[in-house]
């Protein structure tokens, strides 16, 4: 059975590609307090590979809606039609996806790559313009923090020796 939060992302991806309106989450009952959230869509995984390619992925580092449900439906919105680096999603395509919600703690200050587990925290780079890159933890493939930094600095066009300020937070990973 799918997670509710799964299931809410799900719903409003599908009913904004049917209607061209997010969908009105007051009123459901459990709501909270936003805080920051990331949706990422994949495709199915190949057989033997532990996701599928991916879709798309948005979200915010700190709340942007009112309620977690409001931030939730409106980043697997973005995921889904507001990804530059994908096309958007068509309505045939939102039941096959395999859909991944990242309920993200607060950001910490952090001084050096000791400070970071790639399975366990997520990064923000910033470089001391402003440019920002995150990645999310536990992601495939990337086991190392120097590799994690390196991907989201990329991310953020932040070239390799350039001074960066290093951030870590905790996920809530809901499959």
């Amino acid at each position: 059975m799918e997670h509710p939060y799964v299931r809410l992302a799900r719903d409003a991806i599908r009913h904004y590609l049917t209607t061209g309106r997010l969908l009105d989450v007051s009123g459901l009952p459990g709501d909270r307090p936003a805080q920051g959230v990331f949706v990422s869509l994949h495709e199915p995984a190949p057989p033997g590979a532990e996701e599928g390619p991916l879709r798309g992925c948005i979200g915010s580092v700190g709340g942007t809606q009112p309620t977690l449900f409001g931030e939730i439906a409106r980043q697997a919105v973005n995921a889904a039609v507001s990804d530059p680096r994908f096309r958007p999603l068509t309505l045939d395509e939102v039941d096959d996806l395999d859909v991944t919600v990242y309920l993200l703690g607060e950001p910490e200050p952090i001084r050096s790559l000791d400070e970071l587990d790639p399975k366990r925290y997520g990064v923000i780079v910033e470089a001391t313009d402003g440019r920002r890159g995150l990645l999310l933890p536990d992601l495939p493939g990337v086991d190392d923090p120097k590799l994690q930094v390196a991907i989201a600095s990329q991310k953020a066009g932040i070239t390799p020796g350039e001074p960066v300020r290093l951030y870590r937070f905790d996920a809530e990973i809901v499959k």
